[in-house]
């Protein structure tokens, strides 16, 4: 059986279930800023959801902080992107948090269903 994506999906990167401590910084609904420790319930290329405890205004801002162990700057490790700018776009209240969709501003990856970029190569040999 194949399994394809549902006429009514919409996104573009597959999400996983990944429970990942975050720092929310953004402002809260009456315009006070604040950071909060959360949790990311599960993270794809194009967005989060994370849980956190204030309420957050649909469309708002957020700057997403992934803490992480300092490397030495000598590391051969590549550099990874640790803060996400975000857009909340769907804020679902429950008793004592609130689950908040995160669209990120510029995605981490590149969407599954996009074509491959054409790769330049030479047309003819000068031989």
């Amino acid at each position: 059986m194949k399994r394809g994506k549902p006429e009514n999906e919409q996104r573009n990167w597959p999400r996983l279930p990944l429970a990942i401590p975050v720092f929310v910084r953004s402002r809260d609904d009456k315009g006070k800023e604040f950071l909060e420790f959360a949790t990311s319930l599960n993270i794809s290329g194009g967005g989060a959801l994370v849980a956190v405890r204030r309420a957050l205004p649909l469309s708002s801002q957020v700057l997403l902080e992934i803490p992480s162990a300092p490397l030495m700057a000598s590391s051969a490790l590549p550099k990874a992107s640790r803060t996400l700018r975000a857009r909340a776009v769907r804020v679902t209240h429950a008793e004592g948090y609130t689950l908040v969709g995160l669209k990120f501003l510029h995605p981490v990856t590149d969407p599954i269903n996009s074509s491959p970029r054409p790769t330049k190569r030479k047309l003819s040999s000068s031989v």
